[in-house]
């Protein structure tokens, strides 16, 4: 059984991948909130990432950080620290775990980092500049981490299209919004969180064994097709 850490499990796509991966692994999350889960391989710690001291623990084989921001305006609007603060909560964060534990994956047996990205990275959208720097950031730190910790630690990352959490909810705020956004993408949909955990699942799992440095676009077609 694997030791799984998961980073902002307690809501959303996080929580997703709690429940799509706890029945065949120990998990441990870390989040402010304490999930809504109850299973013996789930142990949470209540925690902020950016502020608190995180706890020793062994034999972790794989890192998932889940942690996120949806902050869209014009470039105008936005503050320096408001900036900043999306920095920290999407890449930040994520450096500081895996300093943390990084001596622990040197020793698993097929370790993984997983990370989350974003289609406006790829994607020229209006309003996401705070979102698409910190973003691009993850991308350029899976292209050097993998680079720099293989062959013993693969680095991916998913970035997923719109999907259906609270995160997203001012965007998916009524039926017209959501048809909206539907309308957008060429395969008509948008995400459920259990698209993008079933992803995770496949990334962190030895099936993935030959991928690294790499992040998906998982993007409903918004990205790759102009139909």
């Amino acid at each position: 059984m694997n030791k799984i850490l998961i980073i902002g499990g307690s809501k959303g796509i996080g929580r997703q991948i709690i429940n799509e991966l706890i029945s065949d692994n120990e998990i441990i999350n870390y989040s402010r909130t304490v999930p809504e889960i109850s299973h013996a391989n789930l142990t949470h710690f209540t925690i902020d990432v950016l502020k608190d001291d995180l706890p020793e623990i062994k034999d972790v084989s794989t890192i998932i950080y889940c942690p996120g921001s949806i902050n869209l305006k014009p470039i105008g609007r936005f503050s320096l620290d408001e900036f900043r603060e999306d920095f920290e909560i999407n890449v930040i964060g994520s450096i500081k775990v895996i300093q943390k534990y990084i001596s622990n994956l040197k020793r698993a047996t097929n370790a993984s980092i997983l990370l989350f990205s974003t289609v406006a990275t790829k994607l020229g959208m209006p309003y996401h500049s705070s979102v698409a720097v910190s973003k691009s950031a993850v991308d350029g730190l899976v292209k050097t981490l993998g680079a720099e910790l293989a062959p013993g630690i693969r680095v991916n990352a998913i970035a997923p299209t719109i999907t259906n959490t609270d995160l997203a909810s001012k965007l998916l705020r009524n039926e017209k919004a959501i048809d909206s956004m539907v309308e957008r993408h060429p395969l008509k949909k948008i995400l459920d969180p259990k698209d993008v955990a079933k992803m995770a699942k496949f990334l962190i799992s030895e099936d993935a064994s030959a991928i690294s440095g790499q992040t998906f676009n998982l993007d409903a077609g918004i990205v790759s097709f102009k139909i």
